[in-house]
């Protein structure tokens, strides 16, 4: 079974082209987007938002504290 639709494969092939451009730009501070990895993650992040097929974000567990040896 496939993970990721057809409605995201385009999405992210269209921020691949945005930042091959050099007109792809990061979400809060607006900077231009270089790296590979994180065009796809905004390509990503555009398809959940536009209710495609998409696996959820995994989520970071916080980590446990060992109790002190005294």
């Amino acid at each position: 079974m496939a993970r990721y639709g057809k409605k995201a494969q385009a999405k992210v092939r269209e921020t691949m082209r945005e930042r091959k451009r050099g007109t792809l730009k990061s979400g809060r501070s607006g900077r231009k987007v270089k790296s590979r990895k994180q065009a796809i993650a905004i390509g990503l992040a555009k398809a959940r938002r536009a209710g495609a097929k998409v696996p959820a974000k995994k989520r970071r567990t916080s980590r446990r504290r060992r109790p002190s040896r005294r």
